[in-house]
């Protein structure tokens, strides 16, 4: 089995193409990249005191998870661009990655064209990091926890569609209840995003499951990157919950908002 993954250069993300790589015979790896210094090297993110503090918290978080940045498995074919520049690469250099046999997305920026339609017809997963349809769009994770909801820090796995994470749902991944700090908690939900994934994969239990229509009446929040202000990021660091606070409202978790759940 190959695998093609569009995904960034974050430990996180490179922890998602080694899972791959171990549980397929070829993995295609198109990564779209960023400074692994956000916050403190100003490039997606502004450099901000703030936003540095913050991204302190991510960076140490992250790292607690996934490790730091490193080389990729001897079994993976590597592409590597700009954040924003795989819109106009050609089907003629994608060729060899667009014959897998399953083809993941995590991460990557906004696609669009003929590569979208094309992953499309071929059922494309998308992991969104955030619980649809109830929090949708960007750092979906962050305002959950921003709105006191540490129960809906997670992730769906759903076919990719042509609106952002609007497409069908195949099921729920959320961190297992326990004393975490918040920041620890969004990365271990990316762990389980990843770990879930790629157990279904393998067991191509995933190819069984029905898509699910998101129901957008249930949307809390739609985030874009521009609402992640400085003042919010403030806001959020002056509120946190201590990590025996998340644990209760992790365990106060209402279950039936939930497709085919997978804690761990």
């Amino acid at each position: 089995m190959n695998i093609t993954v569009f995904t960034s250069n974050q430990p996180r993300h490179i922890s998602l193409i080694n899972s791959l790589a171990r549980i397929s015979d070829r993995v295609y790896a198109i990564q779209e990249c960023n400074t692994v210094f956000p916050g403190e090297v100003k490039d997606f993110y502004d450099n901000s005191d703030v936003m540095n503090t913050y991204f302190h918290h991510v960076r140490a978080a992250e790292k607690e998870v996934f490790g730091s940045v490193s080389f990729l498995s001897g079994n993976v074919d590597h592409l590597a661009l700009k954040s924003k520049d795989l819109n106009k690469i050609s089907q003629e250099i994608l060729a060899p990655a667009l014959q897998s046999d399953v083809f993941v997305v995590f991460g990557s920026s906004y696609i669009k064209g003929w590569l979208v339609d094309y992953l499309i017809d071929h059922k494309a997963i998308n992991i969104h990091m955030g619980v649809s349809p109830y929090y949708r769009g960007s750092s979906c994770n962050f305002w959950a926890a921003y709105d006191g909801h540490p129960d809906l820090v997670g992730a769906t796995i759903h076919l990719l569609g042509k609106g952002l994470d609007s497409g069908n749902m195949l099921y729920h991944a959320l961190p297992k209840a326990e004393a975490v700090d918040p920041f620890v908690l969004g990365m271990k939900a990316v762990k389980v995003a990843h770990e879930s994934l790629t157990e279904r994969i393998a067991n191509n239990e995933i190819f069984t499951y029905k898509p699910i229509i998101q129901d957008k009446s249930k949307e809390y929040r739609y985030t874009r990157n521009s609402d992640f202000t400085d003042d919010a990021a403030k806001n959020y660091l002056d509120s946190l919950l201590s990590p025996e606070q998340v644990k209760v409202k992790l365990e106060q978790r209402d279950m039936s908002l939930l497709e085919k759940p997978f804690i761990a």
